[in-house]
């Protein structure tokens, strides 16, 4: 075994195997995979070996595509069979929700060239002779889908990685994970060893305790799935005999259930409710390639939902059933990507769709670890997407996740379980006022309010719903009075020192401000030029150190810019980086008596001349002392931000409230900020602002200065703009119905894919449906006609100029 390798791959399921497959395909030769046990012995070798394509997530969907490609073309490559079936795959549908929500995925299918077809109840009985279609309305086909042989797909990629010289060292298990002195890593096994650059934990069910070794708590926890395997089906071995192809992968997702062939009988895999998490406190001693015992009383409404679907199941007998443990997260997506807080430690894990996602996983993570950058967006799936998080919070939200994967997928859907968990100091307050709750990174956030009279609660729908007058009705309050929002789950923080100038400006493609109260709207880039991440950057007063920032950045990013700052700051003193996200809390007072209103309580001259937009000053407000007001917000109204000592938050909001009163002051949401910043043509991190899209694409380039000195990403953009941006960031008018843009909409020009939304939404101001995207940059000129697809219509569209609403920013310069 060897004593020095430059990775160590940690685990021997399919994800594992995969990422080793990839590094030794992209050139790094000298990588070794080590496996407790043998190879495929957790969760793959039970698994169904299943391909769905279906994915909401636009990052998912890819990762998803590329590995269905690549594992059609292993046996070629490596001699070693996959046994891949393709038979295509069929979701059935009972309700105009459940077609929607396959048209909707259809506009993320368009964009990333996955072919689907929207199919009636005659077509559904052509492709499944065996089925019962009473209640049917349609279904969503996918004829790339199928199915594989797990165990053979990962002794496939093993071959592939040993082929490139790559090693696989199985009934090696880790026992330790440490640090030396120069910064390397030291595995630790029971055969010696083995001193690394890089780490890569995909260690599945053992998860949590690998990651325990180095300090991480992560939430991957696994959930227990049963799957029936069933004896020979007569109807359906006569069918097979009379010469028929293998019948399509059969989901019913309103009853919650796959069903596919087995050597002429059947595999039911339901998604049960209450399936209960295991290996909370780590996996079972002397669980090995075990399973659990079967529990078909669980099962049996499937089971007859089964029967009624597919009248011939009820005559083949139950050969087996299949219970093991799938890991999962408590969003159901998996995590790949870069550790929390130490370098070169990389993640992937709590894979519930492992063998479909292992492919693309193993192909990103990849490319993150030897280029510095995934090629998809991954912030859907980046492991520091969900903060800090217990094993009591996991548990409950891995077993939300695992009954959740066949519901309906609905855009705004918010998730009830384990909340709330973080709240603003006025939770109780807003929740009195008819806030309808949503959550964000954890903290609790009103998305709308409920005038009195009117249910709390979301009617989810992909059309416009319950909510769309009443935030429509707050959108008027800000845009002709003022509104009130609580946005205390913005991340903040403070960089203060004699090399804080230096270090920032080499982190963001913008100017930092040098003179006190000025800010910039900065962004760091990953090598590529794209968007890594978006901030507000301050200049403070100097500080007993040096120069002070304070930077505002993306609530949900907060763990993932903490780790960037962390990471890249200098280690020789210059420099004191300072997490101030739960210290401040935030609130925003916009519109145009916004200035009247905090006039009452704040001690400062806050006219035009004394308080411009884009500055800032700490000043007292009301009984709070050093409020940092920043004349700036997403909303694009006259209005400041007050982030303030969190613990005056309540008598800041009573006070603002009451002194509101004479303008009739209104309590605004997230969706009234979405739609007010849709009008403004405002980039939300995350999604417009991407890893896969360039600062230039994003017509952003007013905030660039590449003649500022060397900054991360700088040549991509040279030699991008000497080459020619390919596509342009647009704001787009659509000749809506009854239904938005949500986001991974196709643009179409003759035809043809020329673009695809990245947000979308009614902009209840300027009375239009408004979408915004990327378009082919020699096709993206404002006033040209298109066609955007909208669930399953083509609607009439135009490119008009940026921010349709104010776009002078007179309002902002009130």
């Amino acid at each position: 075994m060897k004593t020095h390798a430059r990775v160590v791959v940690i685990g021997g399921g399919v994800n594992g195997v995969s990422t080793l497959y990839h590094l030794a395909k992209k050139g790094w030769t000298d990588v070794v995979l080590l496996e407790r046990t043998e190879l495929t012995a957790g969760s793959t070798w039970h698994a169904a070996g299943l391909l769905p394509l279906f994915n909401m997530s636009y990052s998912v969907g890819q990762l998803h595509q590329y590995s269905v490609e690549l594992y059609k073309s292993l046996e070629a490559e490596t001699g070693q069979a996959v046994s891949f079936h393709n038979t295509g795959n069929l979701r059935l549908a009972r309700n105009r929700d459940r077609m929607d929500e396959y048209r909707n995925y259809q506009c993320t299918a368009d964009t990333i060239g996955v072919e689907s077809h929207l199919i009636g109840v005659d077509e559904i009985k052509k492709l499944w002779p065996l089925i019962n279609p009473d209640g049917l309305v349609g279904a969503l086909w996918h004829p790339t889908d199928g199915h594989i042989a797990p165990v053979d797909v990962t002794m496939a990629l093993a071959k592939g990685a040993r082929m490139r010289g790559a090693e696989i060292y199985q009934h090696t298990p880790c026992t330790g994970i440490e640090r030396n002195a120069s910064g390397e890593w030291v595995v630790k096994t029971a055969k010696g060893n083995i001193t690394c650059e890089h780490v890569v934990c995909t260690t599945g069910n053992y998860a949590r305790t690998t990651a325990r070794m180095v300090g991480l708590e992560i939430p991957a926890i696994p959930v227990e799935h049963q799957y029936i395997v069933t004896d020979v089906d007569a109807k359906l071995k006569e069918y097979r005999d009379s010469g028929a192809k293998e019948l399509p992968v059969l989901r019913e997702s309103d009853s919650q259930y796959y069903l596919r062939e087995e050597r002429n009988g059947w595999i039911l895999g339901p998604y049960e409710k209450h399936a209960p998490a295991r290996f909370i406190d780590g996996v079972d001693a002397g669980f090995e390639k075990d399973l659990f015992p079967g529990d078909l009383e669980r099962l049996m409404v499937h089971v007859e939902a089964c029967i009624h679907r597919v009248p011939s199941f009820e005559s083949a007998g139950i050969k087996d059933i299949v219970n093991g443990p799938i890991s999962y997260t408590p969003d159901g997506n998996p995590m790949v990507g870069p550790a929390f807080g130490l370098p070169n430690f990389w993640i992937s894990e709590g894979h519930s769709f492992g063998i479909t996602a292992a492919g693309g996983a193993g192909w990103q993570l990849t490319e993150w670890m030897v280029d510095g950058q995934p090629t998809v967006d991954m912030t859907g799936v980046d492991p520091r997407r969900f903060g800090v998080t217990t094993k009591k919070f996991a548990k409950i939200k891995n077993e939300e996740a695992y009954e959740h994967v066949f519901i309906i997928h609905y855009p705004m859907e918010e998730r009830p379980a384990a909340r709330p968990a973080k709240a603003p100091p006025i939770y109780d307050r807003l929740d009195k006022a008819g806030a309808v709750w949503g959550q964000r990174f954890g903290w609790e956030r009103p998305n709308w309010f409920a005038p009195k009279g009117v249910e709390r609660k979301d009617d989810y729908s992909f059309r416009r719903s319950n909510w769309f007058a009443h935030v429509g009705n707050e959108v008027k309050a800000m845009r002709e009075r003022v509104g009130l929002m609580e946005l205390s789950s913005f991340a903040k923080y403070e960089v203060e020192g004699p090399g804080a100038r230096a270090w920032l400006d080499s982190i963001v493609a913008n100017t930092i401000p040098k003179t006190v109260g000025r800010m910039s709207l900065a962004h760091s880039l990953f090598p590529s030029g794209s968007v890594r991440s978006e901030y507000t950057i301050t200049r403070m007063a100097d500080g007993m150190y040096g120069e002070r920032f304070y930077i505002v950045g993306p609530g949900a990013a907060h763990d993932i810019d903490w780790d960037f700052f962390v990471k890249t700051s200098p280690k020789d003193g210059s420099v004191f980086v300072k997490d101030l996200t739960t210290t401040l809390g935030v609130l925003i007072v916009a519109g145009p008596h916004a200035r009247d209103v905090l006039q009452t309580l704040a001690d400062a001259d806050l006219s035009n001349a004394a308080f411009p937009w884009l500055t800032a000053q700490e000043i007292p407000v009301g009984f709070a002392p050093g409020v940092k007001a920043l004349r700036v917000n997403f909303v694009g109204s006259l209005g400041w931000e007050l982030h303030h000592p969190i613990e005056y938050q309540i008598h800041l909001y009573e006070a603002l409230m009451a002194a509101g009163q004479k303008y009739d002051i209104a309590n605004c949401g997230l969706r009234a900020m979405d739609s007010m910043r849709l009008e403004k043509s405002y980039r939300l991190w995350g999604t417009d602002l991407n890893a896969e899209n360039t600062i230039l694409e994003a017509s952003m380039d007013r905030f660039v200065r590449l003649n500022k000195g060397n900054f991360t990403g700088r040549d991509a953009l040279v030699a991008q703009q000497q080459k020619g941006v390919p596509n342009r960031y647009c704001t787009i008018e659509v000749d809506a119905d009854d239904a938005d843009s949500f986001g991974n909409e196709p643009v179409f020009l003759d035809g043809e894919v020329i673009g695809r939304g990245t947000a979308g939404g009614y902009g209840h101001h300027v009375k239009k449906s408004i979408m915004l995207g990327y378009v082919k940059s020699d096709l993206a000129t404002v006033g040209r006609e298109v066609k955007v697809r909208i669930l399953d219509q083509l609607r009439p569209a135009r490119i008009v100029a940026e921010s349709p609403y104010d776009p002078d920013n007179a309002a902002l310069r009130a």
